[in-house]
């Protein structure tokens, strides 16, 4: 009875211990993994909210690129960090839904590895052509790739990547069979695209928009529910009779077992920083959507990422797409 007393006691305690760590928290800097290299759209975001939570939290957050492996390496890397709050996930739908079902053995289980903290921006997809493709809307460049199949290529980031997914969801809506040239980044399949070596690309609307403006690539469709406000003249590939909703995300995750006091804490300084008006403004500039508070919680994001999973298996089977 008296060893029993002792080990409540000492399990009283630490729960005291963490309840009173996570009140502190955070008392020194942190560490944001973005699992991707610097200056591409997933680092502007994690540099605008990265300044803008430490102001809030009162700590400076520094930002650490791990590239690799379509995210993976650097998610890992926050999936086996302590749960102390202090390093902490921008995920997106690549880290967080494709790569469950693109890789055969994933290093980590997204649904069980990570505690979720709250979802923050969508980017859509942008279907772009060559700026001589002669085609002007979602239903001429279906018929002229059902004609012309065997001489046309479409570009992408590499194999898996969120932009290769959208336009394989493209290819698996429209009944299309075209070859897919992987390239090592968005950038070099951006520049072949405007050279004409390719002839198509399903690219983030913050890396499209400057080359549609430009005349140097033709807008297609956007590939979600709703026109873009950056892009309003170009019609979605729903309007125009395709079933496509293809966008990326970028949410923050911390690892499993970080108390529950520091999650909400973090949640509620990036709910603070979506409502700072100059990060507003900078990132709707960019044709990125920030997402309404109702979807800023995380529960919602659970059951986001779940959701995710299962949308991107089916083209990505389809298209008997994996990454070893």
């Amino acid at each position: 009875m008296r060893k029993a007393l002792i080990a409540l006691a000492a399990a009283a305690s630490l729960m005291l211990a963490g309840a009173a760590h996570a009140e502190d928290w955070p008392t020194r800097p942190l560490t944001m993994i973005n699992p991707f290299a610097a200056g591409g759209p997933n680092d502007v975001v994690a540099r605008l909210f990265a300044q803008r939570m430490g102001e809030i939290l009162g700590q400076s957050i520094v930002i650490e690129n791990i590239g690799g492996a379509g995210g993976m390496s650097g998610a890992d890397r926050v999936a086996k960090a302590p749960p102390d709050g202090y390093t902490f996930l921008q995920g997106t739908v690549g880290t967080q839904a494709q790569n469950q079902t693109l890789f055969k053995t994933p290093a980590y289980n997204s649904l069980t590895d990570f505690a979720p903290v709250a979802l923050v921006v969508e980017a859509p997809l942008v279907l772009i052509a060559r700026k001589d493709l002669p085609v002007n809307d979602m239903k001429e460049f279906v018929a002229y790739a059902k004609a012309n199949k065997e001489k046309m290529q479409y570009g992408s980031a590499g194999t898996g990547s969120a932009i290769h997914l959208g336009c394989a969801l493209v290819n698996m809506v429209a009944g299309l069979d075209v070859v897919h040239v992987p390239y090592r980044g968005a950038n070099p399949a951006m520049q072949d695209l405007m050279s004409g070596r390719v002839d198509y690309l399903c690219d983030i609307i913050t890396t499209a928009k400057p080359q549609i403006d430009a005349g140097t690539v033709k807008a297609i469709a956007i590939l979600t529910k709703a026109r873009s406000p950056v892009l309003p003249n170009v019609p979605t590939a729903i309007e125009q009779g395709f079933d496509v909703d293809a966008y990326t995300w970028n949410a923050f995750f911390l690892p499993k077992g970080t108390p529950e006091a520091i999650v909400r804490k973090l949640n509620q300084a990036t709910v603070e920083a979506m409502k700072t008006p100059a990060l507003r403004q900078k990132l709707e500039a960019a044709g990125l959507i920030l997402v309404s508070e109702d979807r800023t919680t995380p529960e919602y994001l659970a059951k986001f990422v779940q959701s995710e999973i299962a949308k991107w298996v089916v083209p990505i089977k389809a298209g008997g797409i994996s990454v070893e």
